[in-house]
């Protein structure tokens, strides 16, 4: 499970380190993509979460499925860790993900985001205590 928020700068090779108790359970490679809710953010999947993912999708019916597989699989890029940790964004990546030299990188559960300082703190600002008391109750918690 991934969770906390971290902040890391970004190289100028689009270069960034990731949190070392991230990067125990994310294994050898990994699956980043734009965010799926158009936040202008990038998710990280673990190779069996981006299955799952992948499963879910193409059990939906061709047309609904296709448009979701073109969005999703022309802007994600399978990554590793060198040796120092480190991940290197692909361009169009960063550039979606309007990345320049720091990043928020912020532990979800399953998957972690990646987002621009300003845009995570946007955000959070939309995130209110009563909404998420609204959640906490419509999930019986």
């Amino acid at each position: 499970m991934f969770i906390g928020q971290y902040e890391h700068n970004i190289d100028k090779k689009g270069r960034m380190f990731i949190p070392a108790k991230f990067k125990e359970s994310m294994g050898d490679s990994f699956i980043v993509a734009q965010g799926l809710e158009r936040k202008h953010c990038l998710f990280i999947y673990t190779q069996s979460e981006w299955s799952k993912l992948e499963e879910k999708i193409s059990a939906q019916p061709y047309a609904k499925s296709q448009k979701l597989k073109r969005f999703l699989y022309s802007g994600a890029a399978e990554l590793e860790c060198d040796a120092q940790g480190r991940i290197l964004l692909p361009l169009a990546l960063r550039q979606y993900a309007e990345l320049t030299d720091s990043a928020v990188i912020v532990g979800t559960g399953a998957t972690i985001e990646i987002w621009n300082k300003e845009n995570w703190e946007k955000e959070n600002m939309e995130i209110s205590s009563d909404m998420v008391m609204d959640i906490l109750e419509e999930i019986d918690f």
